[in-house]
């Protein structure tokens, strides 16, 4: 989960490498460094930190050279340190690389490179010294081939070779990686958003392809050294779009775009109505995901259980292979879901479903993402560049385009207008802001909070206190409402906070019942409803306004993103880059 850059072209490298860079930090940010290429030398300069911090220590912006890489790490082998920092060398300097993945035959391969002397803890540095070795009896372009067919696992690699000074080249397996295209300039990072102040036109790396970039040409093989020809994509964001637009933080600037994010998903009927099409007459299903997508799916087994009345399986990506795969056939419709569409655990999921003959669709933010060339189908999302790590318009943009195609096959025309219509509803929750705000400041002291939701609004409760979890650092727990009486409610204790998420639906009279449990042991009722029997026996009230019953996960996710943001910032954290965590998970 770490985040590369590379450029060559006719200008300085360093400060185009450091500015895009930063624009990667939601993929991991405790540790930085960059390499540039001049004279045939290579130049280095790394630390521990966040590129900002580290570049007013180190000035990254003096390396001198027009080819150079960089990078951003989120730790999987070693410590944040500065000699585990990105890029790495080898022995004789002759190469530097910077990797994202992990390299699992690492320590069989180290075994076999006696005297190359290894000063890092990371599994990348085997990588630089192999390609040393191979280029003992090979030109760098080969000895790159050779070193890469002997990997094993995950890899995004950018290397820069004193042995070919015009040349920036690059190799894929299972980590995301996009060539950008300028003019007398080539560049390659993990994602687009980090070039978008230089290009708008991209080549997307596929699986187990290698590159080598120079300023005016691209040339794309596979790893057996057959030449691949693709043409570039045109993305149409704007590099605004993924700026703060004047908002404090990026987390707060997705919340209020989630109306135009939803809208802007659901115009897509083209993509909507080719992914019901595909859905229809399975007759079963399995929905695949992580982290927040998790939460969408288990909304969207809800909707299909109840609306089209066939067995849906949500499960999470990486326990998908110890028991749910092995009743997927070819008669499951098995859906892979993903804001990055990179999700190491999802992708591994979804391979493995195609193993057993399942039908696979995908739903992700990404254009030309992993996801996309894995499933016999593809929808999207067009939330745009969500650049905080925690999940906001991305989440409420895949409720709203699962809820579209369940409403399409079950031919419910009505709750497809009704879904369309629901910005203006979200508009008037975003407005609650100062409210929610007075809110938070009286919540941000308590160290623990239970969230509560029954039916659809059990997974919009986990949601809740995962933002919760992810961003203020506190302790969240989130339960069915029923379940609080067999065994949860023995910490339930004066003044504890119980966020209730209660609209009026067939649930709510068993959720009242659960708060008056709630109530009987002190807890502090914070209740998000449109329910007067609800609101009437909390002891905060956010009233919420009335829509259809199957529309209100996306609707109460809001107030509960706003008090996690708002409770952050009161407690001086930063809601962007929550420590420990990256954005998207290449790593299984």
């Amino acid at each position: 989960m770490c985040g590369i850059v590379g450029y060559v072209g006719n200008r300085h490298a360093a400060p185009i490498l450091r500015v895009s860079t930063e624009k990667l930090e939601y993929r991991g940010y405790d540790s930085c460094g960059i390499a540039t290429l001049y004279e045939n030398k290579i130049f280095i300069k790394k630390d521990v930190g966040r590129v900002g911090e580290a570049n007013k220590k180190l000035n990254f912006d003096a390396l001198p050279g027009k080819l150079g890489i960089m990078h951003v790490r989120w730790a999987t082998h070693g410590v944040p340190s500065k000699i585990n920092a990105h890029p790495h060398v080898s022995c004789e300097s002759q190469l530097a690389l910077a990797h994202n993945g992990v390299i699992e035959n690492y320590y069989e391969l180290r075994q076999g490179l006696s005297g190359h002397r290894f000063s890092s803890e990371t599994e990348t540095e085997v990588i630089a010294h192999l390609i040393e070795e191979e280029s003992k009896h090979s030109m760098p372009e080969e000895a790159i081939l050779k070193a890469v067919n002997k990997l094993k696992g995950s890899f995004a690699l950018a290397i820069i070779h004193s042995g070919a000074p015009g040349k920036l080249f690059i190799a894929r397996r299972l980590s995301p990686l996009v060539i950008g295209i300028g003019k007398n300039e080539m560049f390659c990072a993990s994602d687009m958003p980090a070039l978008m102040d230089h290009t708008r036109e991209f080549i997307i790396v596929h699986d187990d392809e290698f590159g080598i970039l120079t300023p005016d040409k691209v040339i794309l093989k596979k790893f057996d050294g057959s030449e691949v020809h693709r043409k570039p994509i045109r993305i149409t964001w704007t590099p605004t779009m993924a700026e703060k637009g004047g908002y404090e933080h990026f987390t707060i600037k997705e919340i209020n775009e989630q109306p135009l994010a939803i809208t802007q998903t659901l115009a897509d009927e083209h993509k909507m109505d080719e992914a019901a099409n595909f859905a229809k007459n399975f007759r079963k299903m399995q929905i695949v995901a992580c982290g927040s997508s998790y939460h969408a799916s288990l909304i969207f087994k809800y909707l299909v259980e109840r609306m089209v009345r066939i067995p849906c399986e949500a499960v999470i990506g990486s326990e998908y292979h110890f028991s749910p795969s092995h009743l997927a056939d070819n008669e499951t419709l098995v859906i892979g879901v993903s804001q990055s569409g990179e999700t190491a655990d999802t992708l591994v999921a979804v391979r493995d479903a195609k193993a057993k003959g399942a039908k696979l669709l995908g739903l992700t933010n990404t254009l030309g993402s992993s996801l996309t060339r894995e499933v016999d189908q593809v929808f999207y999302t067009h939330a745009g560049p969500e650049i905080s790590v925690v999940a906001t318009k991305t989440f409420t943009s895949q409720v709203a385009a699962l809820s579209h195609l369940i409403f399409e096959i079950a031919e419910r025309k009505d709750l497809t207008l009704e879904l369309k219509k629901l910005e203006g509803e979200i508009d008037k929750v975003l407005k609650m802001q100062p409210e929610i705000k007075e809110i938070a400041k009286k919540l941000s002291k308590k160290m623990d909070f239970f969230f509560i939701g029954r039916g659809i609004s059990y997974p919009v409760a986990l949601e809740g206190a995962l933002k919760l979890k992810e961003i203020t650092y506190k302790h969240a727990e989130a339960y069915p409402g029923g379940e609080l009486k067999h065994g949860p409610l023995s910490l339930l204790e004066k003044d504890l906070p119980v966020i209730a998420v209660a609209p009026s639906d067939e649930t709510e009279s068993k959720m009242l019942g659960s708060i008056k449990e709630c109530k009987a042991r002190s807890a502090k009722i914070i209740a998000i409803s449109d329910s007067d029997s609800i609101l009437r026996e909390a002891d905060v009230k956010i009233r919420m306004p009335k829509v259809n019953n199957y529309l209100t996960p996306i609707l109460y996710t809001i107030p509960l993103q706003l008090l996690a943001y708002y409770m952050t910032i009161i407690l001086k954290r930063d809601p962007d880059k929550p420590r420990n965590l990256a954005k998207s998970i290449t790593v299984e």
